[in-house]
C-alpha cells in the first residue's frame, strides 16, 4: 500500500490534507485570526473522542452540538444565540455535512440583521448580506460525502413549510479545511457507503448537467474514478487510511464540481429528506438509477467518457447502469425508498417541491412535477421501468 502523505492544496480553498492534520487545528484558527471559536457539531458527536480532542487542541473553543441530522432553522437560531452569548469571533465546523452546513450558516448569520430566509439561493438574494458580518470558518469533515467543507452554501430545513432551503453566499466558503482521514476511521460501513455514494452522485450529476464547464467535468470524472476504487475498500476496512484519504478528496471534488449544477436526484432527495428525515446520501444513492432511467435520452451521449474512465466495456449507458446497480448492491444500499421508510402517499407534493428545488435547474432533461412524482413513486416501489 502506498504511503499517505500530508499535502497542502489551495483549490478551491486552503486544504490541509493528510493523517494527523487535526493537530494543526489551533494553527488553522490562528491563520484566520480566530481567538474564541465556537465549535459547531452534531448531536451524535457531542461526547465523541474526536470532539474532545479538538477542544483540547483549542482550549478557548466552546462547544455547540445542537445540530440534528437534517439541520432546521431552530438549530441555527440556537447556535447563533450561543455564538453571541460567548462573544465568539469565528466557527470551527466539525462533523458530517449537517454540522458543516450549520456551522457555515451560523458564521454567515452572525453579523447579519435580516432573517435567515432572506438569503435563500434565489437570484441575487445573496447580495442582501453584509459581507463584513460573515465570521471566518475552519471546516473539519468527519465523513466523506457532502463536500460541504468546500462549499459556499448550507442546507437548512424550514420547519414551517418542511422544505429544504439553500442559504448561499460566496464568502461562506471556509477559510481553512482540515482533511484528516484519521477522523473518519470510526465511521461504520453503512454510513461510509451512504456518504460515499453522495459524493459519487455529486460528481455524476455535475458531469451530466448541461453547459460548458470543463474544469468541473474533469474534477467530476476523477472523483468518480476515486470512488469506484476506494469506497469499497473504505467500507470493507474502515482503518484503511489510504482509502479514507482518497474518499475525503473525492468528496471535496464532488462539491467543487457541482458548482456546475446538480439534477433530478438531488431535486427529489431534498424534499424526501425534509419530509421523512432520511439520510441525504442514502436517499441519493437509492434514487440514482431511477433518475438515470428518466434522463437516459439526455445523458447517453455523455456517458462514453464516464464508462471509459471507470473501465466499463460495452454500450456506455447499459454498462454504467449495470455497474451502478452492482456497486449499490456491493455496498448494501437498499434498492427502494420504501426500504428506508418512505411511503408513496405524498408523491404529488414531492413532485411539486422537486420541480421547484434549485437542483432541478441542472437536470439534463426538462422535468415537471408530474414526472418527478412518477420517478418518486417508482423509487418507492423499486420499479426501474418507471411505470406510472
Amino acid at each position: 500500500m502506498s504511503a499517505v502523505l500530508k499535502a497542502n492544496w489551495n483549490y478551491p480553498t486552503t486544504i490541509w490534507a493528510g493523517p494527523g492534520r487535526i493537530a494543526e487545528l489551533a494553527a488553522a484558527c490562528a491563520r484566520l485570526q480566530v481567538q474564541r471559536p465556537l465549535l459547531v457539531s452534531d448531536e451524535g458527536l457531542r461526547d465523541a473522542p474526536i470532539v474532545r480532542r479538538a477542544r483540547e487542541l483549542v482550549p478557548a473553543a466552546a462547544l455547540f452540538a445542537g445540530v440534528r441530522g437534517n439541520p432546521v432553522a431552530a438549530n441555527i437560531e440556537a447556535g447563533l444565540a450561543a455564538y453571541r452569548a460567548g462573544r465568539h469571533d469565528g466557527v470551527i465546523a466539525f462533523g458530517g455535512g449537517s454540522a458543516l452546513d450549520a456551522g457555515k450558516v451560523i458564521a454567515f448569520m452572525s453579523g447579519q440583521t435580516r432573517p435567515l430566509w432572506d438569503f435563500e439561493d434565489v437570484g441575487d438574494w445573496w447580495t442582501r448580506a453584509d459581507p463584513r458580518g460573515i465570521a471566518p470558518v475552519v471546516a473539519v469533515p468527519t465523513t466523506a460525502g457532502t463536500g460541504s467543507e468546500v462549499g459556499r452554501a448550507g442546507v437548512v430545513v424550514n420547519e414551517t413549510t418542511h422544505q429544504k432551503k439553500i442559504i448561499f453566499h460566496p464568502q461562506m466558503m471556509p477559510g481553512v479545511v482540515i482533511s484528516d482521514p484519521e477522523l473518519t476511521v470510526g465511521l461504520p460501513p453503512a454510513i461510509t457507503a451512504a456518504t460515499g455514494m453522495d459524493a459519487f452522485v455529486h460528481c455524476f450529476e455535475a458531469y451530466c448537467a448541461p453547459g460548458f464547464h470543463p474544469l468541473a467535468d474533469g474534477i467530476a470524472l476523477e472523483g468518480m474514478r476515486l470512488i469506484q476504487t476506494y469506497l469499497p475498500r473504505a467500507c470493507e476496512n474502515g482503518a484503511d487510511i489510504e482509502a479514507r484519504s482518497r474518499m475525503l478528496a473525492a468528496a471535496s471534488m464532488g462539491a467543487t464540481a457541482f458548482q456546475k449544477g446538480l439534477g433530478g436526484v438531488h431535486a427529489i432527495a431534498h424534499p424526501v429528506g425534509a419530509h421523512y428525515n432520511t439520510h441525504h446520501g442514502l436517499t441519493n444513492a437509492v434514487l440514482l438509477p431511477y433518475v438515470m432511467v428518466h434522463n437516459r435520452t439526455a445523458i447517453e451521449a455523455r456517458l462514453a467518457i464516464i464508462a471509459r474512465v471507470l473501465n466499463l466495456p460495452g454500450e456506455p449507458y447499459a454498462a454504467l447502469f449495470e455497474w451502478v446497480l452492482g456497486f449499490r448492491q456491493r455496498l448494501r444500499i437498499p434498492h427502494s425508498l420504501a426500504e428506508i421508510g418512505v411511503p408513496p402517499t405524498d408523491a404529488a407534493l414531492i413532485g411539486r417541491e422537486a420541480e421547484l428545488d434549485p437542483s432541478a435547474a441542472g437536470n439534463p432533461l426538462p422535468t415537471d412535477a408530474v414526472a418527478y412524482a412518477r420517478i418518486f413513486r417508482a423509487a418507492v416501489r423499486g420499479d426501474l421501468t418507471l411505470s406510472a
